[in-house]
């Protein structure tokens, strides 16, 4: 039992390899989702279905819009500066 904690214990001290493909950016995803859920859950004034689902989509949505804008800002940077 004590070997089989550790050696889970290691497998924790070497990051995982995703790999640089654009398909990984899709994790990105449940992250965002999880962040959207939990901040609404705790910033929500009224703990209503409708307002709270709209309110996480929302944020959701301005995130992900923010981050896709965010890449293309720094790709179009680094193209400009290498080009």
């Amino acid at each position: 039992m004590v070997a089989e904690t550790f050696f889970l214990l290691a497998s924790f001290t070497a990051p995982e390899s995703l790999g640089l493909n654009p398909l990984t950016l899709l994790l990105l995803l449940p992250l965002i989702a999880s962040i959207s859920i939990v901040y609404k859950a705790l910033k929500v004034s009224r703990m209503q279905y409708s307002v709270f689902i709209k309110e996480t989509v929302i944020l959701f949505f301005s995130i992900t819009i923010f981050i896709v804008v965010t890449a293309m800002v720094l790709f179009l940077l680094a193209w400009w500066l290498t080009a």
